[in-house]
């Protein structure tokens, strides 16, 4: 058995149902960033009936936010599975998370997201498989920051599961989604501007890379680097990756992708233009203290 960590800000519309799918597990952990609508209501109700703790912590960002989770809040169990709030857990992933920990020889498993998009899967336009670190032993993996997202530092081996899980990244509704990829653009930025200063493309994970996990990191630092990002962007994901084979919800998910590259370059050109940073919102200005 494993303890499932659940994270949570604003998520009235979903946590319901992600803990329902959790309840494989009889450890299951809410870490709220101090929600303002329902979701704590709604998770504390569940945890009058259900093997469930619920944790608030304030956020600072997704990587830290991780760490102190799993330093802070100690899990009934060895392994720990870290789920969103708008990702669901599936018997056969808990199945084969399951038969995973019994082996000695990993620290961490990572599991390929299926991204749900104006109601199906958008297969192809979202560089499936794309993995992210679910599955770590508890003890053995940290995580940093990198832009708006995080990244896991593993003091061991790690695999890969065959089993998916849904991420049904826009069910809180489009402006939610717009709100949401708005304050990311100003973390992105502000990573661009470290990596394009300090950072490298490192040419032998992207084109020799021995996994997808590799070789799209290295893609990333080389995108930094690329004129005309929005449009780039759209034509890798809709015409080299088939997102035109995803129908209307594949050509609204790279359009929605190239607006938010756009909007990544807006925000470096703001940051780059005003010259006093007390002019930014205080939110932005630790990090760009940061950056410079």
């Amino acid at each position: 058995m494993f303890s499932i960590y659940i994270l949570t800000y604003n998520e009235e519309l979903d946590i319901a149902a992600c803990i329902e799918s959790a309840l494989l597990s009889d450890d299951v952990v809410v870490i709220d960033s101090f929600s303002t609508d329902r979701t704590i209501e709604i998770a504390n109700e569940l945890a009058e009936r259900y093997p469930i703790r619920v944790v608030q912590h304030q956020f600072e960002s997704h990587g830290k936010q991780r760490t102190w989770m799993l330093e802070a809040v100690s899990p009934k169990h060895n392994w720990v599975y870290i789920l969103e709030a708008d990702e669901r857990m599936t018997p056969s992933l808990f199945q084969e998370c399951s038969q995973a920990i019994q082996s000695t020889e990993y620290v961490g498993y990572y599991a390929a997201e299926r991204v749900m998009f104006m109601g199906t899967w958008i297969r192809r336009s979202t560089q499936y498989p794309r993995y992210q670190l679910r599955l770590l032993r508890h003890g053995n993996v940290w995580f940093t920051d990198y832009g708006h997202t995080e990244r896991e530092v593993c003091q061991g081996n790690t695999s890969f599961l065959r089993e998916t899980y849904p991420h049904y990244t826009c069910s809180k509704g489009l402006s939610r989604w717009l709100e949401k990829h708005n304050r990311y653009s100003t973390d992105e930025a502000i990573e661009t501007l470290r990596q394009l200063e300090s950072g490298r493309v490192n040419w032998r994970e992207l084109l020799f890379g021995t996994t997808e996990v590799e070789r799209r990191r290295a893609l990333k630092d080389l995108s930094l680097r690329l004129p005309l990002r929005p449009i780039v962007r759209f034509f890798y994901m809709y015409f080299i990756l088939g997102g035109c084979f995803d129908g209307r919800a594949g050509f609204a998910w790279c359009t929605l992708q190239a607006f938010y590259e756009y909007l990544i370059l807006l925000k470096i050109w703001e940051i780059k233009q005003v010259s006093n940073p007390t002019l930014l919102s205080p939110s932005i200005q630790p990090q760009l203290r940061d950056a410079n």
